[in-house]
């Protein structure tokens, strides 16, 4: 079997999880490069990961010196021959769309050198759609990462009929390299484990906004309290993910599906909020404000103190 290592790192898309992609693998000690169509891109991925060194000095004892060195691993640039000239593994990173997958395959296959592997990071798509616009189909295949990348350390790994043992090797060793725990799938699935759990999760909530059965901390907090210790519930979980990420996937699979309950979410979203600027947490506004989300505030899952009752009561009322 063929041995690939992988040292060198190149991340398709600046995005929120390209960059928080891009961000873990500088810190376990991979040399990283984040391409983005737009220097605005790169700009707000540099902000972003300002953010992810308070995270990992706060949360997980990051000392200076590890963050400083972290800093010297990335690099970022809009040539895509640049990203692509010296990586053993490409990340795609791009959105949910499969046109756009396709078009950004086509043009990094004239760039790539002959050993590297190519992954997606897609949560809904599957592998096999894009095997053969990589121009190495034995060298691809899924590593789908979750949002929140330092806690929710998990890393899907799907393969397509013709991704060679030996890829799917290197892949499962990088992602344990960079701290996260392989997932493999034994067959190719919409959806993979996570979003085949949290999609349906994410359409009944944008359903239950759209309609006006409920609200969006009415929701969590149903949510939080039926699954105590989680940090978050589902409203919370869509500013994680994005708004924009969140539009694309109910409006792709809501025409794929003929589903109306998520094509009346993505318009929702559209509507409600990428439609006046509101993208999620990375923008500091989505259904909630950051940083200090209600969901986080002591007593967000208490009893209420009787004086709300007539409060509360008046959100029964039909509208």
């Amino acid at each position: 079997m063929v041995q690939h290592h992988i040292t060198d790192v190149s991340i398709i898309g600046g995005g929120v999880l390209g960059g928080q992609i891009a961000w873990q693998s500088a810190f376990k000690g991979k040399t990283v490069i984040v391409y983005d169509l737009y220097e605005a891109g790169l700009e707000q991925c540099r902000q972003d990961q300002q953010g992810y060194a308070d995270i990992y000095q706060g949360s997980l004892g990051a000392t200076e010196d590890m963050i400083t060195a972290t800093r010297g691993r990335l690099s970022f640039t809009t040539d895509l021959a640049v990203a692509a000239a010296s990586a053993d593994l490409i990340i795609e990173c791009v959105p949910e769309v499969p046109d756009v997958k396709t078009s950004v395959y086509g043009e990094l296959s004239k760039y790539l050198p002959e050993h590297a592997l190519v992954v997606t990071n897609s949560s809904t798509l599957l592998p096999s759609e894009f095997a053969d616009a990589t121009g190495r189909p034995e060298k691809f295949c899924a590593l789908h990462f979750a949002n929140h990348i330092w806690d929710q350390n998990i890393a899907e790994v799907m393969a397509h009929s013709r991704t060679a043992e030996a890829t799917l090797v290197a892949v499962t060793k990088f992602a344990i390299e960079i701290g996260m725990v392989p997932i493999p799938l034994g067959k190719e699935q919409n959806g993979y484990v996570v979003n085949s759990l949290l999609v349906p999760l994410l359409s009944a909530t944008l359903g239950l906004l759209a309609s006006g059965v409920s609200t969006p901390e009415t929701i969590d907090r149903t949510y939080m309290i039926m699954n105590r210790g989680c940090r978050m519930g589902p409203c919370g979980i869509i500013d994680s993910i994005g708004m924009t990420t969140t539009y694309n996937v109910a409006s792709y699979w809501g025409n794929e599906k003929q589903d109306e309950q998520l094509l009346q979410g993505a318009l929702f979203v559209k509507e409600n909020f990428l439609d006046k600027g509101k993208r999620g947490e990375q923008t500091g506004e989505g259904f909630y404000t950051y940083p200090n989300p209600n969901y986080e505030a002591p007593g967000f899952l208490d009893v209420p103190d009787i004086s709300q009752a007539e409060e509360l009561a008046r959100l029964s009322l039909p509208q």
